[in-house]
């Protein structure tokens, strides 16, 4: 089992900058991906970012430049800088751990608010 417990988020005013971390406990895996989900009102779930143990990122192509994950594998922590944030990013951010297997796994973290006002 993983255990994911989020930080940081809150309000902010458009162009600035906040950080969200999220310290898994539990075994994690080399092979899970650990990264981040936003979920903004009336709207699905998307992808914001995602790493792997080795350092390998992916992100919505409408976040380049703009946000940055990372990862600490020894801390089993997953971060999230946003920068020049903007009104349309409030959401609720969620960290996700997907472990790939027979049968893939998530593990959700509690979900953090994200409120940028303009």
């Amino acid at each position: 089992q993983v255990h994911l417990v989020q930080s940081g988020g809150g309000l902010v005013q458009a162009g600035g900058s906040l950080r969200l971390s999220c310290a898994a406990s539990g075994s994690i895996f080399s092979s899970d991906v650990m990264g981040w989900y936003r979920q903004a009102p009336g709207k699905q779930r998307e992808l914001v970012a995602s790493i792997s143990s080795g350092g390998s990122t992916n992100y919505a192509d409408s976040l380049k430049g703009r946000f940055t994950i990372s990862r600490d594998n020894a801390k089993n922590t997953v971060y999230l800088q946003m920068n020049s944030l903007k009104p349309e990013d409030t959401a609720v951010y969620y960290c996700n751990v997907r472990r790939y297997s027979f049968i893939n796994l998530d593990y959700w973290g509690q979900g953090t608010q994200v409120t940028v006002s303009s």
